[in-house]
């Protein structure tokens, strides 16, 4: 509200519930711009900041309580809950959006709102604006702007509080728990649904959810970089990447490993881990205040680069071969992303067409990775290899801290966590 400014309105709608199929609705999750602002979990809620109005500057529209609904769909919290426990200066049922929204907004000189995200409620404001418009004969006030409030909150949410790391730790230390069950548990002959499961079982015993839809892939399938489908048997010889992340009251974790089925690594196997792992930890590296949001990928793909002319899989200079994106064939996807309450989060990665340069509070992943499907004019030993490891990484004010450093990246270590389920 201080850098929107007095005589503004920002209007926040929540999430709505969406139907999975004909009388099934998904799991419900917020918004996160609504739930960054709020905290509030119930869809039919409308979010309202009105900088310097006497009369309350946070209002929350939301349902009123309904005992014969809420023995159907669970508690409310109702306008009362949401003074009381939420923090609002007044609620109002969601029915009275209409007889005093638009009031409220007459009284502002501009409109903050986030335009195209939630199409039926653009066309709901701007019937407000119209009738306003309509009104002005007649001395109504109307806005004299629109302003993109995503533009303000986004650059927000790109710095992390104390709270917001707190529970991106606890996010991330739930998901290394979930890789150790799952990696232990790997054996030759298993599905992939079924090593999917052992990460879900971790996530609901310690009540939280996917952040995204795991992916899980042996052998080929780990070639396909959002593989989703897991569904075919893990087979002796063959590594397996496992895309997964838990989200702990609205932030992510997004953690990658690769292991071999069987608990041994080929020889192949290790020489590109081994060149992945020199790419991620060079990235790392580089992550510290000061540091261009691209020296991470820059530093990676140096790494990438020089470990596949080193064996043999691109042949020339190191530099030219970069200059000329030849590493793109094996390494097709950027070094990293901001992380937060989604998973690819928001923020700008340029500021004036300059990458942006890391601060303390910004969370991001570092994940470079090497796939390899057969093709005729590679070696057969190379085939069918994809390698992905992924940590979470905040910038702290001397450096960084890697959020997910429980969990191993060394193959001997990987060789052992994954060696007891298969007794190797």
């Amino acid at each position: 509200m201080q850098m929107m400014g007095k005589d503004s309105i920002a209007i926040l709608p929540a999430a709505p519930v969406r139907k999975r199929n004909r009388d099934v609705e998904y799991a419900y999750r917020q918004d996160s711009d609504f739930h960054y602002l709020t905290g509030f979990n119930e869809p039919e809620s409308v979010a309202v900041l009105v900088p310097g109005r006497a009369d309350g500057e946070f209002l929350l529209f939301c349902r009123d309580s309904d005992p014969a609904r809420e023995q159907w769909d669970g508690r409310r919290a109702s306008p009362d809950g949401a003074v009381a426990d939420f923090g609002a200066d007044e609620g109002y049922e969601i029915g009275a959006i209409d007889d005093l929204l638009p009031d409220i907004i007459s009284q502002c000189d501009s409109v903050y709102y986030t335009m195209g995200a939630q199409p039926d409620f653009d066309a709901r404001l701007l019937g407000w604006i119209n009738e306003l418009r309509a009104q002005s004969s007649g001395g109504q006030h109307t806005p004299d702007e629109f302003i993109a409030l995503d533009h303000l909150l986004h650059d927000l949410r790109l710095y992390k509080s104390r709270a917001e790391i707190s529970a991106m730790k606890k996010a991330a230390r739930i998901t290394v728990a979930a890789h150790r069950r799952a990696i232990s548990a790997c054996r030759p002959g298993m599905h992939e649904y079924e090593l999917e499961a052992e990460y879900l079982h971790e996530f609901r015993r310690n009540g939280v959810e996917s952040a995204y839809q795991p992916i899980v892939g042996g052998g080929a399938n780990g070639c396909i970089l959002h593989y989703v489908t897991n569904d075919q048997p893990l087979e002796d010889g063959d590594l397996v990447l496992a895309d997964v992340g838990a989200e702990y009251d609205c932030y992510a974790a997004d953690v990658t490993r690769t292991w071999p089925v069987n608990g041994r690594f080929t020889e192949a196997q290790r020489a590109l881990y081994t060149i992945v792992l020199a790419a991620h930890d060079a990235a790392i590296r580089q992550v510290r205040p000061g540091s261009h949001w691209n020296d991470p990928h820059d530093a990676a793909v140096r790494e990438i680069t020089k470990g596949l002319v080193r064996v043999g899989l691109l042949k020339g200079d190191v530099k030219k071969l970069i200059a000329d994106g030849k590493y793109r064939r094996f390494f097709m996807h950027r070094t990293g992303h901001w992380l937060g309450m989604d998973v690819h989060d928001v923020g700008d990665y340029k500021v004036a067409d300059h990458w942006r340069l890391l601060e303390p509070g910004m969370v991001m992943t570092i994940e470079p990775g090497l796939y390899i499907p057969a093709a005729r004019n590679i070696p057969r030993k190379w085939h069918n290899i994809g390698i992905r490891i992924e940590d979470d990484v905040l910038v702290t004010k001397t450096g960084c801290d890697v959020l997910t450093r429980a969990l191993p990246v060394d193959p001997d270590a990987l060789e052992a966590l994954a060696g007891a389920a298969t007794g190797t």
